[in-house]
């Protein structure tokens, strides 16, 4: 089977991909900006490997055109994910990533027509964020086809986060939050809404967080009214109603390099061991104007590990050529069950 370039290999989630390419008998070029951070791991696992910064235009073209598709996981992906995918449209190469960040999918989106014209998919959000909950989305909407709003929440039992998914949560410490409001995308405060959610496997609470589905969700289904919740304390949501406060010092620069700096000092993210006892939990629900309402939920293998498999099993589609041309969501070009294809997902509605 063809192969495909893995950039950021030598990241948290990067280094899962690649341990489990072979799983799905995939073997990745694995890249990244630097060769000590790169060699070991490809070593490790007799893989080949390239060591460019994206802004080595010709290196990355070159690099490019070895390969049917890019599975990019160097964030923070509102810094990267633009020079990779115009040098995608430069040199054909299918593009997917694993960011969960809004303005990275409307950005995606609007590159639509070129992508077409360049007969390349675009799809970012190929892990956990979005995948399950795009699913998730799609099939509540088909139960219920003119639902007007979508609430979609997340949590887990164990985990934890990764080096990087700390480092962009730093990043943006002190901005707004957002949700989509008649079809259009609104600034909200950071946990301004908060609820108990039942994910099955346990009671939650939850908060409103600006999450991927805010402009995914509203591909997929067309919903016009979309709040998206993680799990947080009741304690961090009380703090945050005084957010307005304090949100000008963790936007300042000495806070944030204080914050990036600390996670730096940290492990990388969980443990195998710890991610093999935990779980991800998703729950939505969608409503119609006249009144009904229909909940689902899915549990399934813990975040990052959810994220190799999801990855690894769209790349694999892309490279037998199962792929739909300019800027696509998962749910959207692959369906609702496609979250299931993971190992260990269970979905049921509730």
């Amino acid at each position: 089977m063809g192969s495909f370039l893995l950039y950021g290999a030598n990241g948290y989630t990067g280094t899962l991909i690649a341990r489990l390419a072979s799983e799905y008998g995939l073997s990745p070029i694995l890249a990244a900006r630097r060769e000590e951070a790169v060699k070991p791991l490809a070593a490790s696992l007799n893989l080949d490997y390239r060591v460019f910064d994206l802004s080595n235009s010709k290196k990355l073209e070159d690099t490019l055109r070895e390969v049917q598709v890019v599975l990019h996981a160097a964030g923070p992906f509102s810094q990267t994910a633009r020079p990779m995918i115009e040098a995608c449209m430069r040199t054909h190469t299918h593009y997917l990533d694993i960011t969960g960040e809004i303005g990275v999918f409307e950005m995606a989106k609007k590159l639509d027509s070129s992508a077409r014209d360049a007969g390349i998919m675009l799809m970012p959000g190929v892990g956990f964020d979005v995948v399950p909950t795009d699913c998730l989305a799609l099939f509540l909407h088909q139960q219920m086809p003119d639902a007007h709003h979508l609430k979609l929440a997340f949590g887990s039992v164990g985990g934890g986060y990764s080096r990087g998914t700390a480092i962009t949560m730093a990043q943006g410490a002190g901005e707004k939050s957002a949700e989509r409001r008649n079809g259009v995308i609104t600034s909200v405060p950071l946990g301004h809404k908060g609820m108990k959610v039942d994910f099955g496997l346990k009671e939650l609470f939850v908060m409103s967080i600006p999450w991927g589905d805010v402009s995914t969700a509203y591909t997929t289904t067309g919903i016009p009214n979309i709040e998206t919740y993680t799990a947080a304390s009741p304690k961090t949501f009380k703090m945050l109603q005084y957010q307005s406060l304090f949100n000008w010092i963790l936007r300042t620069s000495m806070v944030r390099k204080w914050q990036i700096n600390k996670i730096k000092s940290g492990p990388a993210g969980p443990s195998d061991e710890k991610r093999a006892r935990s779980k991800s939990l998703v729950w939505g629900e969608v409503s119609n104007p006249a009144g009904a309402v229909l909940r689902a939920r899915l549990n399934g293998p813990e975040g990052y590990t959810l994220t190799a498999h999801s990855s690894l099993i769209i790349t694999r589609k892309v490279i037998e050529k199962n792929f739909k041309s300019g800027y696509q969501t998962p749910a959207g070009c692959y369906g609702a069950d496609l979250v299931l294809e993971i190992p260990g997902m269970f979905r049921e509605p509730c």
